[in-house]
């Protein structure tokens, strides 16, 4: 199968079209989304007709799957959550800060995939940042300094009891389960060296970095918003717009992601599955 991709002509993503991801890939098909993923970071599959049998399937084409350590997934499935959230809701948005997902983990998941089940006429896109991109603009001797640091990662500011998905969190309609192993911390190199392109990514987000190894609280805070306002720059960013019946993938090693609102009376949901890290 020759896959039709059209790059988005931002920093990144891709559509790819001649593709029906539920009728089952080959193995030279599943290379060929693989190398556009990888070349893409984020692409989009329009018009497609999956049921999670065939997200399931999806995602296994392009590795084990992921864990999802603070969500519960829907009824009967193992391997699926819901991003719900419903057309009266009056929760704070969720993921609407920048992150790559479960960053905190030792062994972080290589992609994560979202199957559009019920898109609002309006609003609710998601934004990338290159992070290849943002790190490969900066100066020569900054690249170098900041190889040298490692950041300390934690699920405390949005999973813990008293974290923004805690036990004060009131009228959400995901499933979400915080919990005290939202304290834990795992620390990663600043800049992380991608383990099937080799390129380098600055490795960091305002969600999920809490600290700089050697550095005290406000020098590494000052640096983490330093490095997010660099990465935050429309040259680096892509905007993705959802469509019905559309399954985006990403990568989580190359870009970090956020939500946006602007449905506000309107229900949108998206099945989420995560894959291993290689």
């Amino acid at each position: 199968m020759t896959l039709r991709i059209e790059p988005s002509g931002q920093s990144c993503g891709a559509r790819i079209g001649r593709c029906d991801l539920a009728a089952g890939l080959d193995t030279e098909t599943v290379a060929a989304i693989r190398a556009a993923w990888l070349e893409h970071k984020v692409i989009a599959f329009p018009d497609q007709r999956m049921d999670d049998d065939a997200l399931e399937r999806f995602t296994a084409a392009m590795g084990d799957f992921g864990d999802d350590p603070f969500f519960d997934p829907i009824p009967g499935r193992q391997n699926v959550a819901s991003i719900v959230r419903e057309a009266d809701e009056k929760s704070s948005l969720f993921a609407e800060n920048w992150h790559s997902d479960w960053s905190f983990l030792p062994k972080p998941p290589s992609g994560t995939c979202l199957l559009a089940i019920e898109i609002p006429p309006v609003g609710g896109d998601t934004l990338f940042t290159n992070q290849i991109a943002a790190l490969a603009a900066l100066p020569e001797a900054r690249k170098a300094e900041l190889r040298k640091l490692t950041a300390v990662h934690s699920a405390r500011r949005g999973y813990a009891p008293d974290g923004a998905y805690g036990e004060k969190d009131e009228g959400r309609s995901m499933s979400i389960r915080p919990s005290e192993a939202a304290l834990a911390t795992q620390t990663h190199p600043l800049i992380k060296r991608h383990p099937e392109t080799g390129e380098e990514a600055l490795f960091c987000s305002i969600s999920y970095t809490i600290g700089i190894e050697g550095m005290d609280e406000a020098e590494a805070m000052g640096l983490i918003m330093e490095l997010h306002h660099w990465c935050e720059q429309e040259q680096f960013q892509y905007r993705h717009k959802w469509e019905p019946d559309m399954l985006l993938l990403w990568d989580n090693r190359s870009v970090n992601h956020k939500a946006t609102g602007g449905y506000e009376g309107h229900r949108r949901e998206l099945h989420r599955t995560t894959i291993a890290a290689v």
